[in-house]
């Protein structure tokens, strides 16, 4: 866990400066509350939003981003206002508290943008509960959002708007369905079942508290789409809180509530979930515990039993995640993990195809966006497979399979990263073999994706030219991929 964090990959230093610009933005945002002359309650309303306003806008483009920001005030300020009014009336609150929950889920199917206004929503109830508001504080409670998102924004898009010097990153649309058969469907009705079982529960275990247990349930279910992937979340969930609660009375309770080094440890739980959230959703989830009992240490609150009652509600959380993913609308790992490798597949080849075209002379061809694209299925292939490569996944079968397929998928990816890389060379040469090895690499991905007969790598002589080293090389790497893909019964990587 800890290899992970601290030696994980940074390409550009792009987790450094996304964690780096969080702080400052987080606390632009607080001390321009401050200077307005709000209370402690509005600043930390406004270090939250400008925190969720940082974190969740995810849209490819700079200009995507700008506008999703924007509207993060016109999703939010409803749900603030409906959570105060039903402050004092638990059964509306909690009816609609599940509403908010489901629509937020099943919003993911709109991509980036709807997955972002739909956690600000949720949050933006969350916080209510959290803060206990009410109508009387709503003009604060509103102008702190409103501060907050417009410094993030100050920041993001003016002090320090890396991406604009970066190409688009590309987002992979969620695999297609429609109505029940689509996943974000299936999962909005889950995490709603879910809440609702943590609401009720959580309720029991403390009548001031149980948002945490609903909280926890939401989170479960966020960058999910399988049986699978949501309870290893769910793992990791409890782990890093377990962990977080056990650093609280050695960093946070002996703080008492001060001011200073309070909030210089705030932001450095900030830059961890930041600078973590890619690599480790555990240490990700200790920092967020941390941030929150420092919180609960402003507000003068914080003690052991609290802590002791955190643990209790993210169990109760956790738990209703579980039940909900094992028994409502199921969707399972091999459904999603099929899916994606799919994808992966058919990306490869268009990969294949376009730097192919492009030696042959062709002007038009650009295989490096492509591979910017391969680049995100397959992470989102490693997030599909990480349920079967689990350490505690009792299933060694499987387990060495799915280790199997990521490292062909890789292999696939590195020998078409160097196939891009010689068709971007001007002085690179066609070669007449590259077209019967394309429609090798083809035949193999069609094979693989249920479009045509196994193919095997045909036996080739050592390549001399770099492109036909590197085609050759996929082509074994296809072949390779259909045997644990499919067992010789034929039946998938993860099963049923």
């Amino acid at each position: 866990m800890l290899k992970r964090v601290f030696v994980a990959p940074d390409p550009g230093r792009m987790r450094l400066r996304f964690a780096a610009r969080a702080v400052l933005g987080i606390a632009l945002a607080v001390v321009v509350c401050s200077l307005a002359g709000l209370s402690l309650v509005g600043a930390v309303t406004g270090g939250l939003a400008a925190l969720l306003a940082l974190f969740t806008v995810t849209d490819a483009t700079v200009r995507g981003q700008a506008v999703t920001t924007a509207l993060l005030p016109a999703v939010g300020l409803p749900v603030l206002a409906a959570a105060a009014e039903l402050h004092d009336h638990p059964v509306a609150r909690d009816l609609t508290f599940l509403a908010v929950i489901g629509a937020g889920v099943y919003a993911r199917r709109f991509g980036p943008r709807g997955h972002s206004l739909g956690v600000f929503a949720f949050m933006t109830f969350f916080v209510a509960q959290f803060l206990h508001a009410t109508t009387d504080r709503l003009p604060e409670l509103y102008a702190a959002v409103l501060l907050s998102v417009l410094s993030a924004s100050a920041v993001r898009f003016g002090l320090w708007c890396y991406e604009a010097k970066l190409p688009p990153a590309p987002v992979p649309a969620p695999p297609a369905g429609t109505g029940l058969a689509r996943v974000t469907t299936r999962q909005a009705v889950q995490a709603t079942a879910g809440a609702g079982f943590a609401l009720v529960v959580g309720q029991l275990v403390s009548g001031q508290r149980w948002y945490w247990a609903v909280g926890a349930t939401w989170w479960i279910f966020v960058n999910t789409a399988s049986r699978g992937e949501t309870l290893v979340r769910g793992f990791r969930r409890v782990l890093g809180t377990v962990i977080g609660i056990g650093l609280g009375p050695l960093i946070a309770v002996p703080l008492h509530g001060a001011a200073l080094p309070t909030a210089a440890l705030l932001a450095v739980c900030v830059f961890g979930i930041f600078y973590s959230a890619a690599v480790s959703y555990t240490w990700m989830m200790l920092w967020v515990t941390l941030l929150a009992e420092l919180l609960y240490g402003l507000l003068g609150v914080l003690n052991p039993g609290l802590l002791a009652l955190r643990l209790a509600e993210t169990g109760v959380g956790a738990l209703g995640a579980v039940l909900a993913v094992l028994f409502v609308l199921p969707v399972t790992t091999h459904t999603i993990t099929d899916a994606w490798i799919q994808r992966a597949l058919r990306c490869v080849h268009a990969c294949t195809a376009e730097a192919a075209a492009r030696l042959a002379g062709s002007t038009d061809a650009d295989p490096a966006r492509r591979i910017a694209e391969l680049e995100q299925l397959l992470g989102r292939v490693r997030l599909s497979v990480a349920p079967l490569v689990h350490p505690l996944n009792p299933m060694l079968g499987r387990k060495r399979r799915a280790r199997r397929v990521l490292d062909l998928l890789d292999d696939c990816a590195r020998e078409t990263r160097g196939l891009v890389a010689v068709a971007a060379d001007p002085e690179a040469s066609h070669d007449a073999r590259l077209a019967a090895a394309c429609w090798r690499v083809e035949a193999a991905v069609e094979a693989l994706t249920g479009g045509g007969d196994h193919v095997t790598a045909a036996p080739e002589p050592p390549a001399t030219e770099p492109a036909l080293a590197h085609l050759h090389g996929l082509e074994r790497a296809l072949a390779e991929l259909a045997a644990p893909l499919r067992t010789p019964s034929g039946s998938p990587l993860v099963g049923a």
